[in-house]
């Protein structure tokens, strides 16, 4: 049996489904190592649980944990759902990359995050965009549960790019392909949203200004 001690408070995804261990091995969920508020990045180096890395990678699990509802959400097994189950693989990808130590050499395979995962986004977002009519006004988030969860999830992706971005400001590293795919997975989460209420016959309520 593993100690998970050895990844700190790293969401499960970024242990089994990300770093290339034996398929056999099993782990520990309390080791009592974090009792003293500090945890280990991927690389061994503890640091305290509220440090900025932590909060980076704990609110892409959060952001992960919240598209996970919105699939649930989602009536039919369509493309939406699909395109989401391979968004929160990469987000797995994203979290195993910010839990890392860059100083430190993890002797693990991370998998990298691609170009070709922000051009998916891309087309999703022209392809759902097409569907529906032009935005010509500011919406409020809403029209029906699945739109609203979308909403929650984008504001969830935008604290996470806050957060990534503050990161970098202070000199610690984040791929910058991480920044530039949070950036346009919120407004594919946008997109989705009014996808979403369009394809189940709702209607947008338009911000009136006063």
């Amino acid at each position: 049996m593993v100690n998970l001690s050895i990844f700190g408070n790293i969401s499960p995804f970024s242990i089994a489904d990300t770093v290339s261990l034996p398929k056999k091995m099993s782990f520990k969920i309390y080791t009592k190592t974090g009792d003293d508020g500090t945890t280990a990045l991927i690389g061994g180096t503890r640091i305290p649980k509220s440090h900025i890395r932590i909060e980076a990678y704990g609110t892409v699990d959060e952001l992960n944990s919240w598209l996970g509802i919105i699939a649930d959400l989602i009536r039919a097994q369509n493309d939406e759902k699909a395109i989401l189950k391979q968004i929160q693989n990469i987000l797995f990808t994203i979290g195993s990359s910010l839990a890392c130590d860059p100083d430190k050499d993890t002797k693990m395979m991370i998998p990298d995050l691609q170009d070709s995962d922000i051009t998916l986004l891309e087309q999703e977002i022209d392809r759902m965009d097409a569907t529906i009519p032009e935005l010509k006004n500011f919406v409020l988030p809403g029209g029906n549960a699945t739109a609203s969860h979308c909403h929650v999830a984008r504001c969830v992706c935008r604290r996470a790019e806050r957060i990534c971005v503050a990161m970098t400001q202070e000199g610690q590293f984040v791929d910058e392909r991480v920044i530039v795919y949070i950036n346009r997975l919120s407004d594919y989460l946008f997109t989705l949203s009014r996808y979403i209420l369009h394809q189940e016959g709702g209607e947008e309520t338009l911000w009136k200004v006063r």
